[in-house]
């Protein structure tokens, strides 16, 4: 449900019918690089998307990858059409986040289909759905918007099977006359479902979250990771040249270049190796998970003789799972693997565990630096 509330999604409605939007906001843009040319339609010109993406959409997708200027990649909410379609072409509903739309209009090459774009302030489906931005009221409010009853004689809403747990099927239907469809899970199997007349097959429906699926998200993790990651290994740079003689500068090179390094390993364990072994990795909860991780990157640097002291070895065997723990229990909200209920449960015993272990670590890890001058050699 979204999150204006029920009674919001009927007044939206009835001052929809009473009063309609200017056009500019009922249709899509016209005009933008994605689109090529219009489609006449009892309510206005409605613009047509291309099915092909061309090197702007895949570099901006690249960019949105990386995590830069993602809650600015939009589309104009609105209708829009795809080839040529008529008053019995399907309608199809997108976010207005543009990898959502692009993945959308580029499964539908051929066809002939209208997309109804629906204001998610630029969050994709699944997001959207759990924050109510993508929800019974934005669409009784899209559809009112657009005109959407004049535009086609069924009524019939396919909605992104993501998008079920922020919309109330039975409330859009009272509100709009339209029936809310649900699609498949992945954009790709759309041509099939709309050919075998909506019906979708148990594949279909199933969130795989395989190992591409999970290394996609590496490169926006990386990205937004570093703002912190970087601060706290030029922290671990910094410190490192103090010493019970004093502060020197070769020991910034030697203990502080090397602490920062281990802070970004263990920053790098955690965003990559986590979401890669996530299905393997021993433990149901996340913090485990990443513990190991870290742990274990603890164990292989001290086989391999990094560290000075007991005091460096209990330091980072204490400082990095502690990392890894907390950056891998962060891919809760991106994976398919978890509940809201059960994370809240998991949170309430890792973080304190986290906090703890990290300030053990650092406090050792500042011991070991008046005894040895710290973990490099």
């Amino acid at each position: 449900m979204s999150a204006t509330g029920d009674g919001a999604a009927s007044r939206c409605c009835q001052t929809s019918a009473a009063a309609p939007q200017p056009q500019a906001q009922a249709l899509g843009r016209i005009g933008a690089s994605w689109t090529s040319g219009v489609v006449p339609a009892s309510v206005g010109d409605v613009p047509r998307v291309r099915t092909t993406l061309g090197l702007r959409d895949w570099l901006g997708t690249a960019r949105i990858r990386s995590g830069i200027g993602r809650s600015h990649y939009r589309v104009p909410p609105g209708l829009y059409a795809v080839g040529s379609p008529t008053d019995r072409s399907p309608v199809l509903l997108s976010a207005n986040y543009k990898l959502s739309f692009d993945a959308l209009r580029s499964a539908l090459a051929g066809r002939d289909a209208w997309i109804l774009v629906v204001d998610t302030r630029g969050i994709n489906v699944w997001c959207a759905a759990g924050k109510g931005t993508f929800g019974t009221a934005e669409i009784v409010r899209s559809v009112a918007a657009s005109g959407l009853g004049r535009v086609v004689v069924h009524r019939r809403l396919v909605a992104p099977q993501l998008a079920a747990p922020g919309v109330a099927a039975h409330e859009v239907q009272m509100a709009t006359g339209f029936r809310v469809v649900y699609g498949p899970v992945r954009a790709e199997d759309l041509p099939a479902f709309l050919d075998a007349r909506m019906k979708a097959s148990p594949e279909m429906r199933r969130v795989n979250f395989d190992l591409p699926d999970r290394l996609v998200l590496v490169p926006v993790e990386l990205v937004t990771g570093l703002r912190y990651a970087l601060p706290a290994a030029a922290m671990l740079l910094v410190l490192g040249g103090i010493s019970s003689s004093g502060y020197s500068l070769a020991s910034v090179a030697t203990t502080g270049v090397a602490s920062a390094a281990l802070v970004l390993a263990s920053f790098v364990t955690a965003q990559v190796l986590g979401p890669a072994l996530l299905p393997w990795l021993p433990g149901r909860a996340f913090a485990l998970k990443g513990a190991l991780l870290g742990l274990a990157l603890a164990a292989s640097l001290a086989a391999g003789g990094v560290f000075r002291s007991w005091l460096d070895t209990a330091a980072w065997i204490a400082l990095a799972p502690a990392i890894t723990s907390f950056l891998v229990m962060n891919f809760t909200g991106a994976s398919t693997f978890t509940s809201l209920s059960g994370v809240l449960r998991e949170m309430r015993v890792a973080v304190p565990a986290q906090i703890a272990a990290g300030a053990l670590g650092l406090l050792l890890w500042v011991a070991g630096l008046f005894v040895t001058g710290g973990p490099a050699r």
